[in-house]
């Protein structure tokens, strides 16, 4: 029996959830702002509670890895390697857009996605970052990656050979409402992301092994980090 916390903080939602052998336990998140460093521990410690669950029974944390937003995932990263120091646990980094694709997955499971041809389409997991550009990669039904990670401008040229009608072209995730309007014949749906897209993942990661150095390990940031200098005058 492996009990593992999920957390993913990479974008405006600060989601934690446990898992029992893949299968989600019990979930906190938000989406009121960016107040993820003070939410993200009063999610654990209030699931911990909920669930009768002590910190030494955990057998692994798993953290959302990114790409995202670069102070959403330090944060969540940061939270992650302090437990598995303080806790001597393994850390287990999952893609942030697997995860998203994840959630999609389960909602069609589940009924909450109705998906015509569900089987042949094309999922495409969207996290903003900023104007019109998104951290995104393609996947199939079953997961299955079909392309690298990439940022990318979306114009009425992006994935038109995925947009042909030949296939259900789905696209998703806190980037993707924006982009809709440009991509004709995409379906859009309300999926976001959350942390109970990291558990079957995190638990398949931990039974084969791909844990990280809990010292080393970096979010996936794809982007450098640039500092924009402010236009106010302040004095």
């Amino acid at each position: 029996m492996s009990l593992i916390l999920c957390i993913e903080t990479g974008t405006d939602i600060c989601s934690v959830g446990i898992a029992k052998e893949g299968e989600l336990l019990s979930l906190r998140e938000s989406d009121e702002g960016r107040d993820h460093a003070r939410k993200v521990g009063v999610f654990v410690d209030e699931l911990l509670h909920e669930t009768g669950i002590a910190p030494d029974d955990l057998d692994a944390v798993a953290v959302g890895k990114g790409p995202g937003s670069y102070t959403g995932l330090r944060i969540g990263v940061s939270f992650a390697k302090g437990l598995c120091y303080g806790l001597q646990k393994p850390l287990v980094a999952v893609g942030s857009l697997d995860s998203l694709t994840e959630v999609a997955r389960e909602d069609y499971e589940a009924g909450i996605l109705q998906i015509d041809d569900w089987e042949r389409a094309v999922l495409c997991p969207m996290v903003d970052a900023r104007r019109m550009e998104v951290y995104t990669q393609l996947f199939d039904t079953t997961g299955r990656p079909l392309n690298e990670v990439s940022a990318e401008i979306i114009d009425e040229r992006s994935f038109a050979e995925y947009r042909t009608g030949r296939q259900p072209f789905v696209i998703f995730g806190n980037g993707a409402r924006k982009c809709a309007g440009l991509l004709a014949g995409a379906e859009w749906v309300g999926v976001t992301p959350s942390a109970r897209g990291l558990a079957r993942l995190a638990q398949q990661a931990f039974d084969e092994g791909r844990t990280e150095d809990v010292a080393y390990f970096e979010p996936f940031y794809l982007k450098d980090f640039v500092v924009m200098t402010s236009k106010k005058k302040l004095f």
